[in-house]
C-alpha cells in the first residue's frame, strides 16, 4: 500500500524537503507546514519551502516562520515531499535535482509525478492525505500540526461549503477540533482579518465584471495597473474568482489577472455542472472539476477572447 510506502521513507531517512505550489493557498501552506512540523516532532531534519512565502493572512499559525523561501546553494535532501502541486514545476524548484525520492502527495486529477505518487481525488484537500500518513505513522498531532492541517481542509473546502466536504472531511475537522484547536480563531485570522489594501484593490477589481448574454459565466480582471494603484500585493486578490460565481445563474466564473505585461493568469470556479480543470488543461494549466487555473499570454482583450470563446462552446 503507497501509505506504508511512505512510512518506510519517512522511517528510513533523515533530511527530507517538504514543498508545495507557488501562490500557495490555505491548502499548500497547512499541508507543508503541518507535514514538516510533524517530521520535526519524530527528530527529522526538514526544511519547508514555498517560493512565495506564506500569506499575511495565515502566518498566525504556529512556527509559520518555518517556511523559507530560499534554500542554500549545496541543498540536497534525501527525501522531498511535494504537496497539493498537480506538477511538478509549481514548486519553482529543481526538485529532481534537489533529493533522492521525490513523493507526490495531491488530491488533483492528472498528478502522476514522483518516485511515490499518493494521489486521491476524492479527499477534501490534501491536508487529509497528509493526515493519513501521519495517522499511519502513528504520529500523535499536536496544536501545532492540529491547526495547520485544520486551516487546510477548512480553506479547501470553503469552509465545509463545497462538495469535496465528505464524511472523511468532517470526521478529521471533529478529530482536530477535539485536539483543542478553536475553529473561530482559524476562521476569523483566513476571513475576518483582511489588510485595508485587499478592500481597495476589491473596489477597483469589482468595476470590470463582465456577465455573459447567456448569464452563465461572468469574469473579473486585474491589471498590473490596478494593482498598483491600490497599493496592495498580489496575495489580496486571493479568492476574488468567488464573487463571480456569487452572482445568481453563474455557473461558471473566470478572474484574469496580469502577471506580466503580455501574460495573464487564468482562475476558473464552477458550480459543478462545467468541468474548468478539462477546460483549464486544454488552455496548458490543469486543476479539480469545480476549480483550475491556467497562465495565458496576450493583452486583456486577447485573452478574454480566446477563454470567452471557449466558455461559449463548452455551453453551446
Amino acid at each position: 500500500m503507497i501509505v506504508q510506502q511512505i512510512v518506510e521513507k519517512i522511517n528510513n531517512n533523515q533530511r527530507f524537503l517538504v514543498v508545495a505550489h507557488e501562490s500557495p493557498d490555505g491548502d499548500a501552506i497547512g499541508s507543508t507546514l503541518g507535514l514538516a512540523l510533524a517530521l520535526r516532532d519524530m527528530g527529522k531534519d526538514v526544511v519547508a519551502y514555498n517560493v512565495d512565502g506564506v500569506p499575511e493572512i495565515m502566518r498566525f499559525l504556529s512556527h509559520s516562520d518555518m517556511l523559507v523561501d530560499c534554500l542554500p546553494d549545496n541543498a540536497h535532501f534525501d527525501v522531498a515531499f511535494v504537496l497539493d502541486a498537480g506538477d511538478v514545476d509549481r514548486t519553482a524548484l529543481p526538485v529532481k535535482d534537489l533529493c533522492q525520492t521525490i513523493i507526490n502527495i495531491d488530491h488533483h486529477p492528472h498528478s502522476t509525478f514522483g518516485d511515490l505518487c499518493y494521489v486521491d481525488t476524492s479527499a477534501c484537500a490534501t491536508a487529509i492525505l497528509v493526515h493519513r500518513v501521519l495517522m499511519a505513522c502513528q504520529y500523535q498531532p499536536g496544536m501545532a500540526v492540529a491547526q495547520a492541517l485544520y486551516l487546510g481542509i477548512l480553506s479547501d473546502t470553503g469552509s465545509f461549503r463545497y462538495a469535496s466536504a465528505n464524511q472523511e472531511c468532517f470526521a478529521v475537522a471533529a478529530e482536530l477540533v477535539g485536539l483543542g484547536i478553536d475553529p473561530w480563531h482559524v476562521s476569523s485570522h483566513l476571513y475576518e482579518s483582511l489588510a485595508p489594501e485587499r478592500m481597495r484593490l476589491l473596489g477597483l477589481v469589482l468595476p470590470s465584471l463582465q456577465i455573459s448574454s447567456s448569464g452563465r459565466y461572468a469574469s473579473i480582471a486585474m491589471t498590473l495597473d490596478i494593482l498598483k494603484e491600490s497599493g496592495a500585493d498580489e496575495e489580496h486578490s486571493d479568492g476574488f474568482v468567488n464573487y463571480p460565481r456569487a452572482i445568481s445563474g453563474v455557473e461558471v466564473a473566470v478572474f484574469f489577472n496580469q502577471i506580466s505585461e503580455n501574460c495573464f493568469k487564468i482562475s476558473f470556479r464552477s458550480r459543478g455542472s462545467i468541468d474548468v480543470g478539462s477546460l483549464a488543461r486544454q488552455l496548458g494549466g490543469g486543476g479539480h472539476h469545480n476549480a483550475a487555473g491556467a497562465k495565458i499570454n496576450g493583452s486583456l482583450e486577447q485573452v478574454r477572447t480566446s477563454v470567452f470563446q471557449s466558455l461559449d462552446q463548452l455551453f453551446s
